[in-house]
Formats: structure tokens, C-alpha cells, sequence
């Protein structure tokens, strides 16, 4: 054999073992965004599952504020709906905003705030804000790395031929960016 031959052949055998390397650095990646999202989904639906009994507890206490209680009932809807990562993300994005008005819905209701389930279903709930918000930040940090790891040269022609593409990151709503008017909303409400 001559040495161009040689030395094509290695080449060849170079850019494969390169192409397995990012490939195999691709699916464990994926992995970790699938782990990562599995622990938000987990804590987005404990969410999901103590909000009947949170809106029951209130509804006790606050019967005229039928609004809230129906947002809460429509937001949580559409989190069961959800069948991709983007629309969960988006349907739990719209359920975290009409918590906060329910919230403020409670503030109303110094009885409600001394009632012993009550005061448990919202301890629950906070913890479960607490974790999801744990679980969102390595979500997005697995999304990042992924994400940022895909884009750059050569790994976006393997990752390209392999079909890896962009993952969704779970941000929130402009509106949650903004600080509440507790006065403005407690007078529309």
C-alpha cells in the first residue's frame, strides 16, 4: 500500500472514532436533560395533585371569589393536557401565575391563614415551589450545556447528521418577571 493510502485510511479512522465520541457525548447529554426534566415533571405534577385540595381548603373561606377558583381549575386543565416538554413548560408557566392570585386571594383571609390544613397545604405547596425551582435551574443547565455543546464547530455537522437539535428551556412568562401590584390586583379582585 502507499502511503496516501495509509494515511486516508487513518484519517477515515480518526473522524469515526471523533464522530462515535461526540455522538455517544450527545446521547448522554440527552440523558441528563431527560433525567432532569423527569425530576421537574415529578414536582410539577405534586403540584398538580395538591392544588384541588389548596383551592377546596380556600373555597371554604372565600366562596365570592368564583374567578380565581375557576382560572386555577382551567390553568390546571391544560397542565394535564400537555403532551410536549413545550407545552407543559408553557401550561405550567400559566398555572404558576394564577397561583399567585390565588395567593393574594388568601392574604384577604387572616381565618383561612390560622386554619391547621390550610397552614399544611400551603407548607406542601411551598416546599413543592422550592424543589420545582431546584429542579428547573438543572433542567436548564443540562438544556445549556447541551445546547451550547451542539452549536459549536465540528460537533453542529454530528450533531446535525445524528438529528440532535435544540432543547426547550423552561423559562418563565414575561408577566412573572414583573413585580406584583398587590394594591391593583386586590382591588380587581
Amino acid at each position: 500500500m502507499k502511503k496516501g493510502s495509509i494515511l486516508t485510511i487513518v484519517i477515515i479512522v480518526i473522524i469515526v472514532i471523533i464522530g462515535i465520541s461526540k455522538y455517544n457525548s450527545f446521547v448522554r447529554m440527552k440523558v441528563e436533560i431527560e433525567n432532569a426534566w423527569a425530576e421537574v415533571d415529578n414536582q410539577l405534577k405534586r403540584r398538580y395533585e395538591l392544588i384541588p385540595n389548596y383551592v377546596e381548603t380556600v373555597k371554604g373561606y372565600a366562596k365570592h371569589e368564583k374567578e380565581v377558583f375557576t382560572e386555577v381549575t382551567k390553568a390546571r386543565a391544560s397542565v394535564g393536557q400537555a403532551t410536549t416538554r413545550k407545552e407543559a413548560i408553557s401550561a405550567n408557566n400559566e398555572l404558576t401565575g394564577v397561583i399567585s392570585r390565588l395567593l393574594l386571594v388568601v392574604e384577604r383571609y387572616p381565618e383561612l391563614k390560622a386554619n391547621t390544613n390550610f397552614i399544611r397545604l400551603q407548607d406542601e405547596l411551598a416546599g413543592t415551589e422550592n424543589r420545582l425551582a431546584v429542579a428547573r435551574r438543572r433542567y436548564n443547565e443540562s438544556v445549556k450545556n447541551f445546547n451550547k455543546k451542539i452549536a459549536v464547530f465540528p460537533n453542529n455537522i454530528i450533531a446535525g447528521i445524528f438529528g440532535f437539535t435544540k432543547e426547550p428551556f423552561y423559562e418563565i412568562q414575561e408577566v412573572e418577571r414583573e413585580t406584583p401590584d398587590v394594591g391593583k390586583i386586590l382591588k380587581e379582585s
